[in-house]
């Protein structure tokens, strides 16, 4: 299979082909990287990185992602915005729904949201994790930087996994071109970013909530492997805090190192 074409890709982008400067390698340790590097030497913002495979990708809390052309898209966008710190609360959570506007563009159905940074499929009862959202913050004079890294399985990944997963093959799509999936991304993710930037994550929240997999369902969550809290999951603030219904009241999750699935599961079963 041959690299992203930025020419084609260009031309799929239609008007908001200018917002973006994509570049494809066949190989680098891993695109998060390579554009962190990119960015601390002047990168603009919509500057991508596409890599047909990656020596070193990284996932959350420190998993690898495997990645190769024939079954998946691995890339980096980066993206810069005014203000504090703060105010990028909750970018994960926004970040995944542009992807799932995206992949439904295209046709795709029965995709759903896990907190904070996962994109599921829903299959009968159970759910598949078919796309990882990590994302790295620095800041420079020109305001925050953030790396958007993004891995999506566009075939069922294959070998002894961790967790249960799917490909966009399965959601009701027939073949589709790498080129025609990466410009819905970001041409949903423009949006999404545009908006976040005028009012941050509650602008989003409530479409964040349609697509929450566990919306006010009792759940367990789960660090460093054992079950940590208990309740009934109601969602998300604005701030993209997890809200959990407990015996003690209602507690706000702030902690990315969390595992997040359906009350009665244990460690190594059930949802992602």
């Amino acid at each position: 299979m041959t690299l992203i074409d930025p020419v084609l890709l260009k031309a799929r982008l239609g008007d908001l082909a200018g917002r973006f400067d994509v570049d494809a390698l066949d190989v680098c340790d891993s695109t998060n990287s390579e554009l962190m590097r990119r960015a601390e030497a002047g990168a603009p913002s919509g500057t991508v990185v596409v890599a047909d495979r990656q020596r070193a990708g990284r996932g959350r809390r420190g998993r690898s992602w495997l990645s190769s052309p024939e079954s998946s898209l691995t890339f980096s966008l980066l993206w810069r915005f005014a203000g504090h710190p703060a105010s990028l609360s909750g970018l994960s959570l926004a970040v995944g729904v542009g992807l799932v506007r995206a992949m439904e563009s295209l046709g795709a159905q029965g995709l759903c949201l896990k907190w904070p940074n996962d994109v599921l499929l829903r299959t009968g009862q159970d759910f598949a994790k078919l796309a990882g959202i990590l994302i790295e913050l620095s800041s420079d004079r020109r305001g925050m930087q953030t790396i958007i890294g993004i891995g999506l399985n566009l075939s069922p990944p294959v070998g002894d996994l961790p967790q249960p997963a799917a490909g966009v093959s399965q959601a009701g799509l027939g073949p589709i071109d790498r080129h025609d999936v990466l410009a819905a991304i970001l041409t949903h993710l423009a949006g999404v970013l545009d908006r976040f930037s005028v009012r941050g994550f509650a602008g989003l929240k409530d479409e964040w909530q349609r697509l929450h997999a566990w919306q006010d369902q009792a759940v367990q969550l789960f660090g460093e492997g054992e079950v940590t809290k208990a309740g009934r999951c109601l969602g998300v603030d604005d701030d993209g805090a997890l809200l959990l219904e407990t015996e003690i009241g209602l507690e706000r999750i702030f902690s990315g190192d969390v595992s997040l699935r359906p009350a009665g599961t244990t460690i190594g079963e059930g949802c992602p």
